[in-house]
């Protein structure tokens, strides 16, 4: 497949000490790339299909117009991703790009080099600056394996809500026996069932032999989710040993909140910006002589379930936790602010030891 050329432009082999950036719009088969000289004058455009050979034409192109040190890409952690690990090899900075401006977008339009040009854009003028993940680590190999492990899970919960919608409207003498049966009892036992007589009702045949397919479902599922999460508890042994020790912190809340900093967790400089990042930093929210701050809604919302996890669970088992809770209870805090509070002592934590040694304050915020 040959490079698609978008601008006639081509590259100036005599501008080698220029500094250029470079912005990428990312689609599944094809990106459309955008060269920008450091004070922002654009060189070219040009498209490039989503294969090795094309990110090495696109790479060669960018550099053929200057020194390229930075990139601002598009969707990093899904369409870009592949693009995002081949600039990184190459030691090329990759600076997660956002949606554009709504405003420009009303006054330019939209098309898929005016969003190149913007990602460009964003980099020299400050306004990207989240440092995107690498994504080729240990931390990756994680996010796949959860990945599995909560669709095992949600098909799993769905088989059992199934088979037991079919006992409710199976043959009462069949529904008798397996009454006041705990959970996996109730599965293992619909799994062994015995064959109905053939001689019996096509419904009864046909609800016997649907709860031993859904029951033997689970059982896969469950056994899939068990060995899923082994390998999980190993990724996070290896990557951030301690965090399992600490209360509340299981192999689920620990990977997600492992995901949300990334393989290169050094990219995240502050502990306000990896509580940004879990979504419980507060937003101010003032005008005028009103004061006030209000609740984060962004952020990555597993990592902030996650740290919802580790609160409810100290709240019940640790005692300073609880302690704490009592204490802004009397101060006037409701129990929502209170928790809300926890998280952000939580995620503190948590960054501590995703990010050992004395922490620099930055306004940069990592996404």
């Amino acid at each position: 497949m040959t490079v698609t050329r978008i601008s006639q432009t081509e590259p100036d082999r005599h501008n080698a000490d220029v500094e250029v950036v470079l912005g990428v719009d990312t689609h599944r088969d094809v990106h459309v790339a955008a060269v920008l000289t450091a004070l922002g004058a654009l060189l070219a455009t040009a498209a490039f299909p989503t294969t090795a050979v094309g990110y090495r034409q696109l790479l060669a192109w960018a550099r053929g117009f200057g020194v390229l040190h930075q990139a601002g890409v598009e969707c990093t952690g899904s369409y870009g991703a592949a693009l995002t690990r081949a600039l990184h090899a190459e030691g090329i900075q990759v600076v997660e790009v956002n949606q554009p401006d709504r405003g420009n977008r009303r006054r330019k339009g939209k098309t898929d080099t005016i969003d190149a040009e913007a990602a460009a854009r964003a980099v020299i003028t400050g306004r990207a600056t989240a440092i995107a993940k690498t994504s080729d680590g240990p931390v990756e190999a994680m996010r796949l394996l959860k990945l599995a492990r909560d669709s095992a899970i949600n098909a799993s919960t769905k088989a059992i809500n199934q088979l037991k919608s079919v006992l409710v409207g199976a043959n009462p003498q069949l529904r008798e026996t397996l009454t006041g049966l705990g959970p996996m009892t109730l599965i293992r036992h619909c799994a062994q069932l015995p064959d109905v007589d053939p001689a019996a009702a096509p419904a009864d045949q046909a609800a016997v032999y649907t709860l031993q397919i859904l029951a033997r479902r689970v059982l896969t599922l469950k056994a899939e989710a068990y060995e899923l999460e082994k390998r999980i508890r190993t990724q996070i042994r290896a990557q951030a040993p301690a965090l399992l020790e600490r209360v509340g912190v299981g192999p689920d809340s620990a990977a997600a909140l492992l995901i949300t900093a990334g393989d290169n967790p050094d990219r995240v400089q502050a502990e306000a910006s990896y509580a940004a990042l879990c979504g419980v930093s507060p937003v101010e929210a003032s005008s005028g002589n009103t004061q006030r701050r209000r609740l984060n809604r962004g952020g990555d919302r597993q990592a902030n379930a996650a740290l919802y996890r580790i609160v409810q669970s100290r709240l019940r088992f640790d005692e300073r936790t609880q302690q704490y809770l009592q204490r802004r209870l009397q101060e006037g805090k409701t129990r929502k602010e209170t928790i809300r509070c926890l998280k952000r002592y939580v995620a503190r934590e948590i960054f501590s030891l995703l990010h050992p040694g004395p922490t620099t304050q930055s306004n940069a915020m990592a996404t």
